[in-house]
């Protein structure tokens, strides 16, 4: 990228923040450019910074990461939003899809690991391991008969056409819409309008939602 991606911490360890700090420093094309101790102060950092980037934790005091994902969203929708806890908890990892993370990692990945989850939540895609997706699908399952009302194969429910099937799959597998475009020969705009169709279609609020969508009905498999 020719700038750098200006990213804003946020954690309330202080001594965590500043180890994200100094292992991002090393990376020519990030720069961390804020910081924020808890949910609350982190919406005011993105409300003052516009960064591209916002790396939060899921608890912290006043504001979870959670809500403040949520209003992030709503008040700078562009941001990306990666999601960096210790929490592998179920309702942790849905509550997050369901604010718009675009990304849920573990504290205990490795330090460079965080650098290309960030590269890549700004290539549009959505970081979501096999494991997380497992544990996704439980939450899911709760609301299985709800789901089947609006399956794919139902009579009068909405279908996907076999190109947004083929978009899908290719977006479960982490592909950005530049990547997809490039497989299916297509404009980047034809992939975005593609991929808006299927979340209304299906009702999803996601591209991290629609993977899970993805894994759940076996239109992609676990790997």
């Amino acid at each position: 990228m020719s700038e750098a991606i200006r990213v804003v911490v946020v954690d309330d360890h202080s001594l965590f923040r500043r180890g994200l700090q100094m292992v991002l420093s090393t990376e020519d094309d990030i720069d961390v450019v804020g910081e924020a101790g808890d949910g609350a102060e982190a919406v005011q950092r993105v409300e003052e910074l516009l960064p591209d980037v916002v790396l939060m934790d899921v608890w912290m005091p006043h504001r979870s990461g959670i809500d403040a994902c949520a209003q992030i969203k709503s008040v700078a929708p562009s941001t990306k939003i990666l999601m960096l806890t210790s929490s592998e908890e179920e309702d942790d990892l849905f509550g997050a899809v369901r604010a718009g993370a675009n990304g849920y990692l573990l504290k205990d990945v490795p330090a460079e690991e965080v650098a290309d989850a960030i590269r890549q939540v700004m290539t549009g895609q959505s970081l979501i391991t096999p494991k997380m997706a497992g544990l996704l699908l439980g939450e899911f399952n709760a609301m299985r008969r709800r789901d089947e009302e609006r399956n794919l194969g139902l009579p009068g429910t909405p279908r996907l056409s076999p190109r947004e099937l083929e978009v899908l799959r290719l977006l479960a597998r982490g592909m950005a819409n530049r990547e997809i475009a490039g497989t299916l020969s297509i404009s980047e705009n034809t992939v975005k309008n593609h991929v808006r169709n299927i979340l209304e279609k299906l009702q999803l609020h996601s591209r991290m939602e629609a993977v899970v969508y993805a894994v759940r009905e076996k239109i992609v498999e676990l790997s």
